[in-house]
């Protein structure tokens, strides 16, 4: 364990609050429910940030932004959506001095100032589609906060798109959820489980929500990302026609998709370790640190050169990585280790008097431990064979996680044992109806994460009601 950390098998809770602070990623703010991100924090939302922006831009998206201050009218117009949200909204109801003639909402989401520009935007089916991002800040006013994973202020990107038929909205709203489960599996190195939400568990005013679960170390779910199906429910309530090619007008179809913050709180549960933060190489804050050591004060000169030289000759190497060098003469090389163990750079590098001696160096993963003794000639080429191994690991380890704690269960008592034993995702037939899915919320706190997308789904008996059930669904106890 860790200085500063506790074990994960002591108080899973505590030790990813620990994590965070040992690691400098975040810190409370005065304001009850919201944080700072800190800079080695801030350094890893950048990171995902970039490479879901390239992505985006890929599928022929293009960033905008909108005011985060919303007409209370606007928000009432959609009666489902206005519903979702209210409890969680944060109002301004003076400004200037003076109350405000309408009071303003902090954005929770932006589809009805959005729609409202799409009204003004959007005359004809040569104006479609619309395929806008957001970055930007929410406001939801959550009762029950934690860092990263739920607070009442959070980063976030949400897109919003405009489409002249049905088919172009599905295929645009299905698309996205797999650009998310690309960017979990391939940059974070998380397992996902795509699938659709309950209606009970859908965005509040969609038609179909699609999302991607993920399972933690504790095995409690997390949703890592959502993709609404809105039909034409805003194109509506805001009025937003097409005079399409039939000469006749039409509503326009839509979808929203977003993922925020939350996504550091994933990667910190599904990576770390009782050392403290572990990142895949892809979105690492610092790709390696390296360290010189000396054993007299004569040798201390010597060694900071010969660190600074490496750490040239690597930044040479990946000019597009980020590397430290620690030089400071004031702690032991020991406290050094043990800090950026936590701080979760992803190699540590060491060369001391006798590693100079043999133009050697020491190589060591923070994912494993594992330590290796190599040529200095060799570490450029050694470093580019092991960061895709290592991303690539780091994935099969999750994977392999998911798969031990994922159980199927055909009867109810089964279910709430597991629960309580082993917890993890349950494969168990549904009857389909909210009041199934509303018992066993009530009674196990368990919810239906997603409905799995199947080629050939497994009809059977509900495990509740013992009814008839199209298939089997993830249940699971969530964040």
């Amino acid at each position: 364990m860790a200085k500063g950390i506790t074990p994960r098998a002591e108080d899973y809770s505590r030790w990813y609050q620990d994590v965070i602070a040992q690691a400098q990623l975040a810190d409370y703010a005065p304001v009850k429910g919201c944080m700072v991100i800190r800079p080695n924090g801030y350094a890893i939302w950048e990171n995902m940030q970039a490479a879901l922006d390239r992505m985006f831009k890929a599928t022929g998206h293009q960033n905008a932004y909108f005011p985060m201050l919303i007409p209370e009218s606007f928000m009432t117009k959609e009666a489902e959506h206005v519903e979702g949200f209210a409890p969680e909204c944060a109002v301004v109801t003076h400004g200037g001095g003076k109350k405000l003639e309408e009071n303003l909402y902090i954005r929770p989401t932006s589809e009805t100032i959005i729609w409202d520009m799409y009204r003004k935007w959007i005359m004809s089916y040569r104006d479609l589609p619309i395929l806008i991002n957001q970055w930007a800040n929410v406001v939801r006013w959550e009762m029950r906060t934690r860092l990263f994973l739920r607070t009442t202020e959070f980063l976030w990107q949400e897109g919003h798109t405009a489409h002249a038929t049905e088919q172009e909205a599905e295929e645009e709203t299905r698309r996205m959820l797999d650009v998310y489960a690309t960017f979990a599996e391939e940059h974070m190195a998380v397992p996902v489980i795509k699938g659709v939400k309950s209606d009970s568990e859908k965005f509040a005013g969609a038609v179909r929500t699609y999302c991607i679960e993920a399972i933690m170390q504790d095995t409690k779910a997390l949703q890592a990302g959502t993709s609404h199906f809105l039909g034409q429910n805003f194109a509506k309530a805001f009025d937003v026609k097409f005079q399409d090619k039939d000469e006749k007008q039409k509503y326009v179809w839509a979808s929203s998709w977003g993922v925020s913050t939350r996504l550091v709180g994933a990667l910190i549960m599904v990576h770390s370790d009782d050392k403290g933060l572990v990142v895949p190489p892809k979105l690492a804050a610092t790709h390696g640190v390296v360290v010189p050591i000396w054993m007299k004060d004569h040798q201390v000169d010597d060694m900071i050169q010969v660190g600074r030289e490496i750490h040239e000759e690597i930044s040479a190497a990946f000019p597009d990585h980020v590397f430290r060098l620690d030089d400071r003469r004031e702690y032991k090389p020991g406290w050094k280790f043990t800090e950026w163990e936590q701080r979760g750079a992803c190699v540590r590098i060491e060369v001391g008097p006798r590693d100079a001696e043999k133009n050697q160096v020491v190589l060591v993963r923070r994912d494993t431990g594992e330590k290796e003794f190599l040529p200095r000639a060799d570490l450029v080429a050694r470093l580019k064979d092991l960061y895709p191994a290592m991303q690539n690991d780091m994935f099969e380890k999750a994977r392999q996680f998911r798969e031990t704690n994922t159980h199927q269960v055909d009867d109810y008592e089964s279910f709430k044992s597991g629960l309580d034993e082993k917890g993890g995702f349950f494969l168990g037939h549904w009857d389909g109806t909210p009041e199934t899915e509303a018992k066993v919320k009530e009674e196990t706190k368990a919810t239906i994460r997603c409905i799995p997308f199947e080629d050939n789904p497994e009809a059977g008996v509900c495990m509740v009601s013992g009814k008839p059930s199209k298939q089997r669904v993830i249940w699971a106890r969530a964040y």
